[in-house]
């Protein structure tokens, strides 16, 4: 019977996109990355990493520059997040974002997880459908004919409504993203300048005394050593206090790059002649990655970004230890540079006493004047 035989074609087209699914699954562990190295979670090991020094981070150590301050300790390897996740792992997440870690990444993530993933899915599902039911029913072999409908008030409707209703569902978080996106930092967020050179990043503290650290990307063999993932791994980390605004400024000195990060939502072209900003909030201490995104010669590849996020403290220790400063300390030291009053410095006149010299303007000694100079200078004028 026709209808028998369009389960039994029905049945074998489904068995054999499943088996197409099931192969597909199968060679995904081939093609999946390297797990990633684990970071811890919680909020209390978070704050022991920010008091106790990581272990073997040489490679990311530089030379105190101030006497006195003691030289900060980079975090190690384990506390490296936001990487690729391995099918081994997980392999829903293998095919996902990574894990975010900005207040913008995880309201992006969610709206891929919980809108546009269950949109697609739903769209595709419904034509396949659609297509199975027209390549069984309507084959040479079964000899029908299919309707010659040309005009139907009913499906027009429907065909307009219903696209217009999933574009508005889409439609409003990407708005809400886009607005997130470009929302201006606060006055008292630290403004942190990165350059692109080729093929290497240089990081400018202007609010902390101008430096500017280099960073290059650390050879193969000793970034594996470190226990560091190779091609990712720098010579000097964008540090970065975690939980405050951050002012992040691009831009080129030669040629055009883009500054990306994926685990904290965050792409920024760096343009030459033209500065860049964006707001970034890091929500947990750690260290990560991106790299340059936009093609910028030969050595596109190798200039990697590594952000290391730590509470407040530490991140003051940092910028002391590569010589920068901080505004409360500079407003400080000028008002400790200010001069006393007269009558504060030894044999000067007591206060109120007879003016003197200097303080007409003069460039005589600060001593007070005699009744006959001033009744000489009275007549003068």
């Amino acid at each position: 019977m026709p209808t028998a035989a369009t389960f039994r074609d029905i049945r074998r087209l489904v068995i054999g996109m499943l088996a197409l699914v099931a192969l597909a699954i199968a060679i995904q562990p081939a093609l999946a990355t390297t797990p990633s190295v684990a970071a811890p979670d919680t909020a209390d090991e978070a704050e022991a990493a920010a008091q106790t020094p990581a272990e073997g981070q040489g490679a990311d150590t530089q030379d105190a520059a101030g006497e006195g301050e003691a030289a900060y300790e980079y975090l190690g390897p384990e506390w490296i997040k936001g990487q690729p996740t391995s099918f081994e792992e997980d392999p829903w997440k293998s095919m996902t974002f990574q894990d975010q870690y900005t207040d913008d990444g995880q309201y992006a993530l969610g709206m891929n997880n919980y809108i546009l993933i269950p949109v697609i899915v739903a769209i595709s599902a419904f034509v396949l459908f659609l297509l199975m039911v027209v390549v069984v029913r309507y084959r040479r072999r079964e000899g029908r004919e299919p309707s010659r409908t040309t005009h139907n008030t009913l499906i027009e409707v429907i065909w307009t409504i219903v696209p217009v209703i999933i574009l508005i569902v889409i439609a409003v978080p990407s708005i809400t993203l886009l607005a997130r996106q470009y929302e201006t930092p606060p006055e008292n967020a630290i403004t942190i300048k990165a350059t692109g050179y080729q093929w290497y990043w240089g990081y400018t503290y202007p609010d902390q005394g101008g430096f500017e650290v280099i960073s290059n990307m650390l050879p193969a063999e000793e970034a594996l050593s470190a226990g560091l993932p190779a091609q990712l791994a720098v010579d000097n980390r964008m540090v970065v206090p975690v939980g405050v605004p951050l002012r992040i400024q691009t831009f080129g000195a030669d040629v055009i790059h883009s500054f990306a990060v994926p685990s904290l939502w965050f792409k920024l072209d760096a343009i030459p002649g033209r500065l860049n900003e964006r707001m970034l909030t890091i929500q947990e201490p750690g260290i990560y990655y991106g790299q340059c995104s936009e093609l910028c010669g030969a050595r596109h590849a190798y200039m990697p970004i590594a952000i290391e996020a730590v509470p407040m403290d530490r991140w003051r220790q940092w910028v002391l230890s590569k010589g920068g400063s901080f505004s409360e300390e500079a407003e400080t030291s000028e008002a400790a540079d200010i001069q006393a009053p007269a009558s504060a410095a030894e044999g000067a006149p007591a206060a109120g006493g007879a003016p003197t010299a200097a303080d007409d303007g003069g460039t005589a000694p600060s001593v007070p004047l005699d009744a006959s100079e001033t009744e000489g200078a009275e007549s003068t004028n």
